[in-house]
């Protein structure tokens, strides 16, 4: 029997610029019958929440979100429909699948057919050019959904499908190998966290930055093999060399929203470094030494999200039990207050919402 699925909706939504965010509980459903061929309908079990959100939220980005706005983009939940006429479909119904920020990618053109299908010509971003995950059902794409191995709980996996996938690209294409020193600007928070655990199980020497005892501690359980507190040191380039034996570290992965945590890494970086570009500031620039960026043979790498294949290969990893995401649960009605913390920088791991 097919599951009942109501006409209207609890959903977060931003109805312009800049506003306040409200749960409103009358948002419409797109029933089944009305489902484009392709498309899926979601019940949606949980979503993370992502400094990105808070972007949207703000319009504080160079690209404006749309709005009205429902925002989210790292949720799961189960298949209940999927539009008729949708051939060659990878889901079923009853299946627990994942959202990524890339809610849509068209897999035909040049940048979709070299593994970039984050910047296809074509793409749709949940929660920023179509409606997201912070709300209880949500139509998707069969084709861009990112089925969920048993193993994981849907809280964990959420977090993983932006988060996760985000730094395992990053360090991916970080051109280190085993035994390097891998910095991480903002290691406690969201992103960072899993950044620690993902570098720990490719075998690399991770060196965490950020502030705060909670934060030391979260960094040092994960397995850091070294923490800068940036509110206390004051010379982070210094103790980097420090660590790392006069030499330097062998790249950097900047998860931090904050331009801070970009202005040292040119000077930190040993010979031949890279620098993955990860954390968006809102508006601020890269300030870097042409000279030295050339004399040292430094490499700035843009590390934009990942596609389904980086995906898939995130979440086995954790599935696995190699990666375990730190966070607390809250309901969605209290996305303003989770706004807030966000930010205030003062969240630690991740913060999951439960639809109610």
């Amino acid at each position: 029997m097919a599951p009942q699925i109501p006409k209207t909706q609890k959903a977060a939504v931003v109805q312009k610029t800049g506003g306040k965010v409200q749960i409103k509980d009358d948002i419409p459903v797109k029933q089944p019958e009305d489902l484009a061929p392709g498309e899926c309908l979601l019940k949606m079990h949980c979503t993370g929440v992502c400094h990105t959100d808070l972007h949207a939220a703000l319009g504080d980005w160079p690209i404006p979100p749309q709005v009205p706005l429902i925002g989210g983009h790292e949720g799961v939940g189960e298949v209940v429909a999927i539009g008729k006429d949708t051939v060659h479909s990878p889901v079923k119904i009853g299946d627990r699948v994942g959202v990524k920020w890339i809610a849509y990618s068209c897999l035909n053109c040049e940048q979709c057919r070299k593994g970039f299908e984050q910047n296809c010509y074509n793409v749709k971003l949940s929660g920023y050019t179509v409606d997201g995950t912070f709300s209880q059902y949500l139509v998707s794409y069969v084709n861009c959904v990112t089925p969920i191995p048993d193993g994981i709980p849907s809280e964990d996996a959420a977090s993983i499908l932006c988060a996760g996938l985000t730094v395992y690209r990053a360090l991916k294409y970080s051109e280190t190998v085993p035994y390097d020193w891998i910095v991480l600007p903002g290691a406690g928070g969201g992103l960072g966290h899993l950044a620690v655990q993902y570098a720990k199980y490719m075998g690399r020497r991770v060196i965490a930055i950020d502030g705060g005892e909670e934060k030391r501690k979260l960094c040092e359980s994960l397995g850091a093999d070294a923490w800068i507190d940036y509110t206390t040191c004051k010379d982070i380039v210094a103790e980097v060399k420090r660590i790392t034996e006069g030499k330097g570290a062998h790249a950097a992965v900047v998860t931090t929203a904050s331009s801070s945590g970009y202005t040292q890494a040119v000077d930190y970086l040993r010979d031949g470094g890279k620098l993955m570009a990860v954390g968006l500031p809102a508006k601020a620039t890269l300030d870097a030494s042409i000279f030295f960026t050339v004399f040292k043979s430094i490499k700035i790498i843009g590390s934009y999200v990942g596609n389904r294949e980086d995906a898939n290969e995130a979440i086995k990893i954790a599935a696995a039990g190699k990666v375990k995401v730190f966070y607390k649960c809250d309901k969605l009605s209290a996305l303003e207050s989770v706004y807030d913390l966000l930010g205030q920088g003062k969240i630690a791991g991740r913060i999951v919402l439960q639809m109610e």
